[in-house]
């Protein structure tokens, strides 16, 4: 019998996440769902506990953030951030001290959503902090690392995003043409990237993925 296990989320508040938390409380593979957050969310559920953190200041909350699988949702953008370094404290630093914390408290896996075009080498700054967010998470104590890159995502944000809601519009008749080597470019539900998480975490796989959009949304079919 598989044992029942302990998730904690962060970034419940975003579409991902949102997704992701409710699938989560749904899931019989967990007993406790843990959401960190900035604020409380309107939601009353018996497996939920809900602590309201500081990540300037997470080494604090380190007791409380004891789980078996992390699910790191934090994202945001340099426009919403205010500034490039704003942007790198919250898709970088919060991210890799979540995932350091939650290492040393023996949690075994770690899903992460990060971007499609990631890479610690670019020449820009969004992908480059992205690269550098996923290969400190991969140095990690974890007996799996989970990495997804969605193309643009789709589906209703609390925070409004007026870039990414005129691309989607723009891509999303664009998409039937999206074949072959050009399926990884096609928009994807953030409900689908939720779901691809949860498949991953049982499959109980140990190692280091990196999931492309296209293969997020194959997996997404498997839930």
């Amino acid at each position: 019998m598989q044992k029942v296990r302990t998730a904690l989320i962060a970034g419940a508040s975003g579409l991902v996440g949102g997704h992701c938390l409710d699938m989560l409380l749904k899931s019989d593979r967990y007993s406790q769902v843990i959401s960190v957050g900035r604020r409380d969310l309107p939601l009353l559920h018996p497996k939920l506990e809900q602590r309201i953190v500081n990540f300037d200041d997470l080494k604090r909350e380190a007791p409380n953030l004891v789980a078996d699988d992390v699910y790191c949702c934090l994202g945001t953008t340099i426009k919403s951030a205010g500034s490039k370094e704003a942007f790198y404290k919250v898709d970088h630093t919060y991210v890799t001290r979540l995932a350091e914390l939650t290492a040393s408290k023996g949690a075994s896996q770690f899903m992460v959503v990060s971007a499609m075009g990631a890479d610690k080498n670019s020449m820009f700054f969004y992908n480059r902090t992205k690269g550098e967010m996923e290969d400190d998470v991969q140095r990690l104590n974890f007996s799996s690392v989970h990495i997804f890159r969605p193309s643009l995502l789709l589906g209703e944000r609390e925070e409004e995003r007026t870039g990414e809601e005129l691309a989607a519009k723009i891509m999303g008749p664009l998409s039937n043409l999206m074949v072959g080597p050009l399926q990884k470019y096609k928009p994807i539900e953030g409900e689908d990237v939720a779901k691809s998480m949860l498949y991953a975490a049982s499959q109980n796989k140990p190692g280091v993925f990196v999931y492309a959009s296209d293969a997020i949304a194959g997996m997404a079919h498997k839930l």
